[in-house]
């Protein structure tokens, strides 16, 4: 969520190696991924949805469980998708499971391929506004767009808070802000429900905690990987004495005619 990308290179394989160790790179839960899943109209075999930013995978599998559609896996670092086609293997749903290491900012699938477009808290990437534009061109009409995506659940958000989270001071991250940008993108809003809170203290920041201990044993004296343990626990100091002013929010959108 913060503007990590300044950083370099250096910075980013080291936390690759630590966001490759946990079982999530972001908050969420199967509950919310099925509850999401369970909005949409009922998907068959011969329907489609896209995954963007997919991670290991943990929600592509329980999308490939809960349905019988197919499924593309798109993620930019290829060792993540690597993760998931093993455990895609493991479980038997290699079958319906493709990947694609490809740039969320640049995917490479012609218009009106997917009935559903999917995100986990990936599209603060290139930003919620802009995604919500550059991803609109994949859906089939009626298709249905689902997104997890940063709020404020607060007006009174810390100026430390909101220069890790929101460094973008043009961004309305406002559930009301988000709503504006899901209309002016051309949407119609669906649905909308938060991740509960267990989506980041049990799914995201335990496992982030417990893996950051061992990693900053191993690169002790190291410059760029101490930037990384740096950044990992600015955002779980943060979230100690702020996690009740954000979390993320499950959009739903289908198509404005």
């Amino acid at each position: 969520m913060s503007d990590i990308f300044q950083f370099d290179e250096h910075f980013w394989q080291y936390f690759h190696e630590l966001f490759e160790a946990l079982p999530r790179q972001g908050p969420g839960l199967d509950e919310s991924t099925r509850h999401a899943l369970g909005l949409l109209p009922p998907l068959g075999p011969d329907q489609s949805i896209l995954d963007i930013g997919c991670g290991s995978g943990v929600q592509t599998l329980e999308l490939a469980r809960r349905s019988p559609a197919r499924i593309t896996a798109t993620d930019l670092h290829r060792p993540f998708l690597e993760i998931l086609k093993r455990n895609a293997m493991a479980q038997g749903l290699d079958e319906r499971i493709s990947t694609v290491v490809a740039d969320m900012a640049d995917l490479p699938f012609p218009d009106r391929s997917f009935d559903v477009v999917w995100a986990e808290g990936c599209s603060f990437i290139v930003g919620f506004a802009r995604a919500l534009e550059l991803w609109r061109r994949l859906l089939k009409p009626g298709g249905r767009m689902v997104v997890s995506e940063f709020t404020w659940f607060s007006d009174d958000i810390p100026a430390e808070l909101r220069e890790f989270c929101v460094p973008d001071p043009t961004e309305d991250a406002s559930p009301a802000g988000r709503r504006a940008s899901i209309a002016a993108a051309g949407y119609e809003l669906l649905h909308e429900f938060r991740l509960p809170p267990e989506g980041w203290s049990k799914s995201y920041y335990g496992p982030l905690q417990v893996q950051l201990d061992g990693f900053a044993a191993r690169h002790a004296g190291t410059p760029a990987a101490m930037n990384v343990v740096a950044h990992c626990r600015q955002e779980l100091e943060l979230s100690r004495k702020y996690g009740d002013r954000y979390g993320y929010t499950f959009f739903i959108m289908g198509l404005r005619d």
